[in-house]
C-alpha cells in the first residue's frame, strides 16, 4: 500500500444532509462498529495479539485504524510501537487478532436501527449488502447477531487483495449486487470506510458509532454523517424506499 492509500482525504466541503442526496440503487454497510457494537472487542483483540509477539500496545493506539485492512493495521502499529513486520507476520498477527475477537465475540449486541434497516432493506428488494475489512470467518457470529429473516450478501477480505481504504473490497461488493459503484451508497464508521468509499466513487455516509466522530468521518469524504442508522433508516422511508 502506498503512501498516499494511507493519507485521509481534505475536508469535504460539499458535505450535507442524506435529505438532499440522490436515492442510492443499493447500500452496502461495514460491520464492526456500523451494524454492531464491536469495536472494542476488535482493539481488544488486536491488544492481546500485540502482547503474544511482545508488544506492549495501548488499545488507544489502535482504534484509529479500525476498519482498515487488518495486515496494514498490523505493520502500523507495529511500526509505531518499534518493530517492522514483513508480509508474512502482519498476516498471522490478523488472524490471531481474528481468533481472540472469535473468542471474545459471544454475545454482541446490534447497533440501533441496524436490525430493522437491514430487515426491512431485503423485503424492499432493494439491493445490500456487508462490505467488512474482516477475514474470512470471523463476521459469523456478529451477522447472526442481527438476526435477520435470511443470511445478508457478505463481502469480506477474502474477496480482494486489498481491503480498505483500498477501493477493491467496495467495488466487488457492488459487482456483487450487479449495481454500478456511482449507484450505491457505503455505510461505515471510520475514516478508512470514507477514503475506500470515495477511492471506489460511492456516496459514502458516516455513522458515528464507532471510534471517528463527525468531523472525521467528513475530513475522510463522507457526504453525510448520522449518529444511528435509525436516520438512514427514517431518509430511505421518507422516499418511499422501505415500507413504514
Amino acid at each position: 500500500m502506498t503512501g498516499s492509500d494511507r493519507t485521509p482525504l481534505n475536508s469535504n466541503p460539499g458535505a450535507g444532509s442524506l435529505a438532499d442526496l440522490p436515492e442510492p440503487m443499493a447500500l452496502l454497510f461495514d460491520l464492526d462498529g456500523t451494524l454492531v457494537d464491536t469495536v472494542s472487542l476488535r482493539a481488544e483483540g488486536w491488544r492481546r495479539a500485540f502482547a503474544g509477539i511482545g508488544l506492549d500496545v495501548d488499545p488507544a493506539a489502535i482504534l484509529p485504524y479500525m476498519g482498515s485492512d487488518g495486515r496494514w493495521l498490523a505493520g502500523e502499529v507495529a511500526r509505531a510501537a518499534g518493530r517492522e513486520l514483513d508480509w508474512d507476520a502482519r498476516d498471522e498477527l490478523d488472524r490471531s487478532s481474528g481468533a481472540i475477537f472469535d473468542e471474545l465475540n459471544v454475545s454482541p449486541e446490534p447497533l440501533p436501527g441496524a436490525t430493522v434497516l437491514l430487515t426491512a432493506l431485503g423485503a424492499s428488494g432493494r439491493p445490500f449488502c456487508v462490505a467488512t475489512a474482516s477475514q474470512p470467518g470471523q463476521v459469523a457470529v456478529s451477522v447472526r447477531a442481527l438476526h435477520l429473516p435470511s443470511p445478508p450478501t457478505i463481502t469480506d477480505a477474502g474477496h480482494v487483495e486489498h481491503a480498505k481504504p483500498a477501493p477493491d473490497l467496495l467495488l466487488a461488493a457492488a459487482a456483487q449486487l450487479g449495481v454500478a459503484a456511482p449507484a450505491c451508497w457505503y455505510v461505515g464508521d471510520s475514516t478508512w470506510d470514507m477514503i475506500a468509499s470515495v477511492r471506489a466513487g460511492m456516496v459514502g455516509i458516516g455513522v458515528t458509532t464507532g471510534a471517528t466522530d463527525s468531523d472525521g468521518l467528513l475530513a475522510a469524504g463522507a457526504v453525510a454523517t448520522i449518529p444511528s442508522l435509525v436516520g438512514l433508516l427514517d431518509d430511505l422511508r421518507r422516499r418511499g424506499v422501505l415500507g413504514g
